[in-house]
């Protein structure tokens, strides 16, 4: 049996559901985008995809919000300056692109929030992700609006101006490497794609914004273990366990207790594997 809808006799916010679970898994469009006066954006979407390569184009689409019809960051940066990056994402990339998905106030650096690292482009305003192993340089040709109310698409017509491949995904022929590149994609809920081995999971950031991987000290930050995701997954908490609930955690694990730096960060890698964000920021606070 079928389940047969009209589109016409649901809520905007379960056809957007079935719509985003059925057309799946998406390739991801990490947008960098930069305001009039200079602040830069940077944002995921699914919505997204090539369509041309003479001349080479491709289309991104920033929707109204369902919940309250309000548009993105990088839709009015775009304008504004009629320029953006499209960064694809790996694997290695994955919880700190989440993050950034958070809506932060206007004016927040995402870059800085999410831990990426801003690489100034060659042709345009809008700064490159260094961590993403393909950047496209592009110049925005057309804002097509296909709707006023929430749910409704905004078609970003790119055309690429330049393209930057890291010579790590590329085989001995200066071919792009699928299995090197590891890229992944967007389906439905809080699932996600990896290119080469299925699906898996990230918790959806939090309305009540995460920290920022700008507010995590700079002896975790800067660990030589501790992954991009793992600072991803850290960063995505509103506030960092206090002193009492750190020292009970201790008293009850005194394994934890008189750690060297890089034993700490083993531990709560650990931790983190297991999606168990609270006890790892405990064994990383404890002093």
């Amino acid at each position: 049996m079928m389940l047969t809808i009209d589109t016409k006799k649901i809520s905007t916010s379960k056809l957007h559901a079935y719509l985003l679970s059925a057309i799946s898994p998406r390739p991801i469009a990490f947008a960098s985008t930069i305001d009039i006066e200079g602040n830069s954006n940077l944002s995921p979407f699914s919505f997204f995809n090539v369509f041309s390569a003479n001349p080479p184009i491709l289309i991104f689409s920033p929707a109204r919000r369902v919940r309250d019809n309000t548009t993105k960051h990088t839709l009015e940066n775009i304008h504004q300056v009629k320029e953006v990056v499209i960064n694809v994402v790996n694997y290695t990339m994955a919880q700190q692109m989440s993050l950034a998905s958070t809506e932060y106030a206007k004016g927040v650096n995402e870059f800085e929030k999410a831990g990426f690292t801003m690489l100034k482009s060659d042709t345009i305003k809008p700064y490159r992700v260094a961590e993403s192993p393909i950047q496209f340089e592009c110049k925005v040709n057309e804002v097509m609006v296909l709707g006023s109310e929430g749910g409704a698409g905004n078609l970003i017509i790119c055309e690429v101006l330049k393209i930057h491949i890291n010579r790590s995904v590329l085989d001995k022929n200066d071919k792009i490497d699928q299995e090197k590149l590891d890229l992944i994609a967007r389906a439905g809920g809080s699932y996600y794609s990896r290119a080469k081995k299925g699906f898996f999971e990230i918790a959806k950031p939090l309305t009540s914004l995460g920290i920022g991987v700008d507010q995590i000290p700079t002896d975790i930050k800067n660990s030589n273990i501790l992954t991009g995701n793992n600072l991803g997954m850290l960063a995505n908490v509103d506030c960092t366990p206090n002193q009492q609930d750190v020292n009970n955690f201790a008293k009850d694990n005194p394994v934890y207790i008189g750690l060297e730096i890089q034993e700490k960060h083993k531990f709560a890698q650990e931790f983190l594997e297991k999606n168990d964000v609270n006890s790892a920021w405990k064994v990383l606070l404890i002093k």
